[in-house]
């Protein structure tokens, strides 16, 4: 038990002391590290008004899925025992620790079981264990450092998904940086005895105004092999569009949302009220949460389309009429609306970016505004907005977390930090839904 001790310990402080990759995210959600990516490019378009933005989604086993989308094959499967041991070390663990690692990746066997019948064992030389606590540990070990080869461009890595990506005043010089930023990475990846998927990885041009190049120039990997240019693609369950517009995020929800609602419908007489509460909760809310405070900047047509199969959704639970108004639907089930569920998440995350609960990226785009002089006003927590230059900048974390949090301060009117429950608990006071329908 003390050598668990130890290698928790010093785990704990190797990862504080690193200095590349997402282990400086505290290894942050899915949402988190989507909200991540998106608000980059947001305030990229901020700092570059021309910006065709050029993104790399790949998969990567260092770089396994994601956007150049780097796509890597068996990215798990191929990590290299004596080169994760290095890196182990390399992090300050004792040797005991090591000797400790070391012994849990010798003899490992596997072995494959089909109608009853069961293979003989076969050594496994290299790889982490898939489905355990350490694999994606281990794994993230492994691949930490290929976050240097970046170069010019950015990098966000979260687990086997990597995406590369910069933003110029061209295309030309976009592409050039880029294709000099993937080239570092995949010997980056060579070193690491990791095989890139040169079919699934992936090339995305960002423009939301100007349409996209007809034959823009290709992006190559080290083998010659041109990669794929797309217009949509799916990063850690959110869909990336090239134009920003969260279209094709929400159809995909739609339509995921609709077919479980009409299986819904189609067996509502085996439900009780409280079960259909409870399939609802369960098995359609979590779908619109997710990503929620990302896909919020999409247009109100394309979430007016949301709101419909919510109201579905709800119309299974109370038996009312396709004809009950939308405000008297959230009434029966005592749920807000959608809008108000989002702004409700959304504020959260600024909260706890506040309180320093959210990762360290996100906290350190919010500053506490200091009071010139001393007035009633000025004693609430208020941040400072920074300038921005375009309506898309204004998406940005940095611009719209700020706005939106001095413009709640107008009511909340907080003067001193309250636990994460207690500010959850005064939000929702605040937050209700105010029919304006005529």
């Amino acid at each position: 038990m003390q050598l668990f001790r130890e290698v928790g310990n010093q785990y704990t402080q190797a990862v504080r002391k690193a200095k590349a990759s997402f282990f400086k995210q505290k290894f942050a959600s899915c949402s988190t590290n989507s909200k991540k990516f998106w608000d980059t490019v947001k305030s990229m378009e901020n700092k570059s008004t021309q910006m065709p933005t050029a993104l790399r989604l790949g998969n990567t086993v260092t770089t396994d899925k994601s956007t150049i989308i780097i796509d890597l094959a068996k990215a798990f499967n191929s990590v290299n025992h004596h080169i994760l041991i290095g890196r182990v070390n390399s992090l300050g663990f004792s040797n005991d620790c090591l000797a400790w690692f070391t012994n849990y990746f010798s003899d490992r066997v596997q072995c494959v079981k089909s109608e009853g019948l069961l293979s003989g064992p076969l050594a496994v030389s290299m790889g982490v264990p898939q489905g355990s606590i350490l694999g994606p540990t281990l794994f993230s070990v492994y691949i930490n450092d290929v976050a240097l080869a970046a170069g010019d461009s950015l990098i966000h890595l979260y687990a086997d998904d990597t995406i590369l990506y910069t933003f110029g005043p061209s295309l030309d010089t976009v592409l050039s940086n880029l294709q000099t930023s993937f080239n570092a990475i995949q010997h980056s990846f060579r070193g690491l005895r990791l095989l890139l998927n040169a079919s699934k990885t992936k090339c995305m041009l960002f423009n939301r105004s100007l349409p996209a190049p007809a034959c823009p120039p290709s992006i190559t990997t080290l083998d010659g092999s041109d990669l794929e240019y797309v217009d949509i693609y799916k990063y850690l369950g959110v869909w990336l569009d090239c134009k920003l517009s969260f279209q094709t995020h929400i159809k995909h929800l739609q339509s995921k949302i609709k077919s479980r609602v009409g299986f819904l419908f189609r067996n509502k007489a085996s439900f009780t009220h409280a079960a259909k509460l409870t399939l609802v909760k369960l098995t359609i809310l979590p779908i619109l949460d997710f990503g929620d405070v990302i896909y919020k900047m999409a247009s109100n047509t394309l979430l007016s389309k949301l709101d419909a199969v919510y109201h579905s959704a709800i119309r299974f639970v109370t038996k009312a009429p396709y004809t009950t108004h939308h405000c008297d639907l959230y009434a029966l089930v005592g749920w807000p609306s959608l809008h108000i569920r989002r702004q409700t998440h959304w504020l959260q995350v600024i909260y706890k970016s506040m309180l320093g609960k959210a990762p360290p990226y996100l906290s350190s785009l919010v500053t506490m505004a200091t009071p010139i002089r001393s007035t009633r006003s000025s004693r609430c927590i208020s941040l400072i907005i920074p300038k921005a230059n375009t309506s898309f900048g204004r998406l940005s974390f940095q611009y719209s977390a700020a706005c939106d949090w001095n413009e709640l301060q107008k009511s909340l009117k907080l003067e001193t930090f309250i636990s994460l429950t207690n500010f959850k608990h005064q939000l929702s006071e605040q937050l209700t839904d105010r029919c304006s329908c005529t």
